[in-house]
């Protein structure tokens, strides 16, 4: 390596010492005011930011390597633009000042290149799963970090958000692993690089990874770091104990902050097992289908969207967690629909706590920022607004008369002596950096009162010793002025230099003026300039100080930002419910899924003006009612059906009313989905065997508490192969006792409509439609018995299909449908037939195979002959001429 140093400038040879103790990441170099990226970083760093490329000499023989920068001021600029691009960042700062560096140099002789250089080094190491910043983070959003160890009994993975502290750990099947990788949605996952084969089958390839060596993931090691870190003797405490695979995860995690510098980690004061048993299952499939957190269409809204009415950011990021995590508890889901029932029917208190949530910011965030080190004086003020707001909070809590309001209220902290603290010693409307300045209050330490009286007053002495100077000397133009290289002078106009005493020394010569110093102005100088530069001191000094003070109230105010994230929620609920009058679902543990009146909470919210929803019931258990097979037109709305039905469910069991005129939810365990189609050409998957994977995904993890939703299964293959598949699935459910599901199943396939006749606890639905004039409306309306017609080419009508090509569609179904009528079932059509109907093909001028004359019958067709003025007529014959090409 030193080799290759060679004939570098001292520079350069400093930027590749930086560059080898963090090669895979992409180095930020300070150098001056800039920030400078060289070689593969700088045309990476163009690429992504949009910075002009250029080249810069590496000193001798060396050559020229690529450079690319921007002014270091631009550093929150650039720095997420990195971050989101997937990239591991090293900042190289200046460990000391050029300026000062050069004055102490000054006069020494024999220094070579290397000794005048500036000390640098890397000051932090920024990745996607590790940061702070709030230029990188979303504020209802989590910045999670994960580890995956495949263990020899389980696969073990472990969450760390660093912004807020939230350390978690689960280990089980891959699927369940797969599982929480997606509800958590970690912006960078961890592993062992013997794994890199393991980590792609089983997850993928769509996540950000770092691989770490194997070393790391060893249970001794790991438990040893997690025991350190925590200061105890075992992990039984926190509940993961016998999870070893879990352990080797989080002590990854904790190996990981050690890499890239992240040392000051006290804020992470536990670790949270993930208990499966707790949660609704929602794999992938799920939740994207359901649109929960993102939408499938770019400007469409999540149901996420509709729902979060949070005020804090701590509050938001609750709810994502919620979302994809609903309870299968009835009694967490009662207390929860308890406290939203409170806010809905006390609009006083709902008001308040509303108010006091406004004061509040990310109290989270900043506490964790507090046990860094990296918290900004006005960060430290909105702490104190945050806890003043608890006040009343607390003493509206306790006043309740809800049994979990109360509790929140008796664990709320409202640490009176570090808020008293920093409403004492710091400025009510501090800078945002401590070097800037005014960050301590007046009073607060006497020492800087002195020193700050003495920079108050600077100017008013100053132009005390201008008065007095003028009057002795008689120079009336005479002026006190200050420059970097001289410090305080007098100046005096050359007209005026027989006036100045001789004790006065000259300084400096200008061509209309000198100016001269004095024993008394040096010596001010020295005083007034010191005062700043220890008022800075000082004010640094302080404030670290009162964070240090601060440290040991992190927990506390963990607790605090814990507690006020679920009442704001609760009260984001309460909200949403009264704006579009959402009601309280009764909530038990039978197999009864009883929905009265039931809507779809975002497609309500997008209909245009004048428009209603039309709501349908909505009834399953697993006795009488199991499946309900659902036929009827496309664009009827079975889909909006099938899928409002799971988010009224999914509503339910995170504790928020939902969008019915009553429902009765007996719980589910897992909600699974498979709607709409989709392929995944990058693994090399069809849209059939995306859907038969879903669906097998389905069948081999449903109990009898889930409830399934199937849409249009098995339209990806033959009608036959469809149909067979669609039958067996249905029946499996049916008869399979542990698969016993509660099952909405939307099908074109009326063939299955037969299945009622055999099975019990199947029947038939249609969402029925209005034949009129020759049109087709749309009911929206769930209707007993099956449906015959699918109206396709209705579809295909009001969509723009072009006029020839419906018309001959339609005369080919009504071929189909008498080819079927006649064997009694789906026949194969007779080609014969489908000939003869087209318009005489081997006569007829407009042949069905020629678009250009298709267009030319339309227009003709399209003539009312008996209202044409010869004018139109004559400029339709024109237009006519044009179609096919005519001069």
């Amino acid at each position: 390596m030193a080799q290759k140093d060679k004939g570098l400038t001292p520079m350069m040879k400093q930027f590749f010492s930086m560059k080898r103790q963090h090669p895979d990441a992409l180095l930020l170099f300070r150098c001056g005011d800039f920030y400078e990226t060289y070689g593969d970083d700088a045309i990476e760093g163009s690429r992504i930011l949009g910075i002009t490329l250029t080249k810069r000499n590496n000193g001798g023989n060396s050559g020229e390597t690529a450079m690319a920068g921007f002014p270091h001021h631009a550093l929150d600029t650039y720095l997420p633009k990195l971050i989101r691009a997937g990239k591991r960042v090293a900042i190289c700062d200046q460990l000391e000042d050029p300026k000062k560096k050069r004055e102490e140099l000054k006069g020494k002789k024999g220094l070579s290149a290397t000794d005048k250089m500036v000390k640098r080094g890397i000051t932090e190491l920024v990745t996607p799963g590790v940061a702070m910043g709030d230029n990188v983070l979303n504020y209802k959003e989590n910045n999670f970090l994960a580890a995956v160890h495949f263990g020899k009994a389980a696969c073990g993975v472990s969450f760390l958000d660093i912004s807020t502290g939230e350390f978690l750990t689960g280990e089980g099947t891959y699927d369940y692993v797969e599982k929480l990788l997606g509800s958590f949605a970690p912006k960078e996952v961890l592993y062992d690089h013997n794994n890199k084969r393991d980590f792609d089958t089983h997850f993928g390839t769509k996540y950000c990874v770092f691989e770490l060596e194997d070393w790391v993931f060893t249970e001794q090691s790991a438990r040893q770091r997690l025991l350190k870190h925590f200061g105890t003797k075992s992990l039984k405490g926190f509940g993961v104990e016998q999870m070893k695979s879990g352990i080797v995860a989080s002590g990854a995690i904790l190996q990981y902050l050690e890499i890239t510098q992240h040392t000051n980690i006290g804020h992470i004061t536990s670790l949270a097992r993930i208990e499966e048993e707790r949660y609704v299952r929602l794999d992938k499939f799920t939740i994207h289908s359901l649109e929960l957190i993102d939408t499938m269409q770019e400007g469409g809204r999540s149901l996420l969207n509709i729902i979060d009415k949070t005020i804090t950011p701590m509050g938001g990021r609750m709810l994502r967690r919620w979302m994809v995590f609903p309870l299968k508890d009835v009694t967490p889901i009662q207390q929860r629909l308890d406290v939203v029932d409170y806010f809905f029917k006390d609009p006083d208190f709902r008001q308040l706590v509303g108010e006091q949530f406004q004061r509040i910011g990310d109290l989270e965030r900043i506490i964790s920022k507090v046990a860094v080190g990296r918290v900004s004086p006005r960060e430290v003020v909105q702490l104190k607004n945050a806890l003043q707001a608890l006040q009343p909070v607390k003493a509206a809590c306790m006043k309740a008369s809800n049994e979990s309001l109360r509790r929140i209220g008796e664990q709320l902290q409202l640490c009176e002596i570090i808020r008293d603290r920093i409403e004492h010693e710091i400025q009510p409307d501090p800078p945002l950096l401590v070097n800037k300045g005014g960050v301590i209050a007046d009073g607060y330490d006497t020492e800087l009162d002195e020193l700050r009286q003495i920079s108050r007053n600077g100017k008013d002495y100053l132009i005390q010793i201008q008065e007095r100077e003028v009057e002795q000397t008689g120079i009336a133009s005479l002026k006190v002025g200050y420059n970097n290289v001289f410090g305080y002078y007098l100046e005096v106009r050359n007209m005026y230099k027989d006036k100045v005493p001789e004790n006065w020394v000259r300084k400096q010569t200008l061509a209309q003026a000198e100016r001269y110093i004095t024993e008394e102005l040096k010596a001010y100088e020295e005083k007034i300039l010191g005062a700043d530069e220890r008022i800075m001191m000082l004010e640094d000094k302080l404030f670290r100080e009162l964070i240090v003070d601060m440290q040991p109230y992190i927990p506390q105010i963990q607790l605090d930002a814990n507690l006020i994230a679920h009442l704001d929620c609760l009260l984001g609920f309460a909200q949403v419910a009264e704006e579009n009058q959402y009601v309280r679902p009764q909530i038990d543990a039978t197999d009864v899924l009883d929905i009265k009146q039931g809507r779809h909470p975002v497609i309500e919210m997008q209909l245009p003006l004048g428009e209603t929803y039309v709501p349908n019931d909505i009834y399953l258990d697993t006795e009488k009612q199991q499946v309900m097979m659902i036929t009827g037109p496309n664009m009827a709305g079975k889909s909006a059906l099938l899928r409002q039905t799971a988010l009224i469910v999914l509503l339910a069991q995170i504790g928020c009313f939902v969008p019915a005129e009553r429902a009765k939810i007996g719980l589910v365990d897992k909600i699974f989905t498979r709607v709409g189609a989709s392929d995944n050409i990058s693994l090399g998957e069809s849209t059939f065997m995306v859907e038969m994977t879903e669906a097998a995904n389905i069948l081999n993890n449903v109990t009898n508490r889930s409830l399934v939703l199937f849409d249009e299964l098995g339209r990806g293959t033959s009608t036959y192969d469809g149909i067979s598949i669609a039958w067996a699935i249905v029946e499996y459910l049916h008869e399979q006792p542990r698969a016993r599901a509660r099952t909405l199943f939307a099908t074109h396939y009326h063939e299955l409509n037969e299945m009622e006749k055999h099975f019990p606890r199947i029947h038939n639905y249609n969402v029925s439609v209005k034949e009129a004039d020759g049109k087709v409306i749309f009911m929206r309306k769930l209707e007993r018995g099956g449906s015959e017609h699918s109206f396709g080419i209705h579809v295909a009508e009001i969509a723009g299909m072009p006029r020839s090509i419906v018309k001959r569609a339609n005369a080919i179904l009504k071929q189909l449908e008498a080819d079927n009528s006649e064997v009694g079932s789906v026949g194969k059509p007779s080609v014969k037939r489908l000939e003869e109907s087209r318009e005489g093909m081997q006569l007829s001028f407009f042949q069905l195979d020629d678009p250009v004359l298709c267009q030319v019958r339309d227009e003709i067709l399209g003539l009312d002959i008996n209202n044409l003025t010869p004018m139109e007529a004559l400029n339709k014959l024109n237009e006519i001429k044009k179609i096919i090409g005519a001069e």
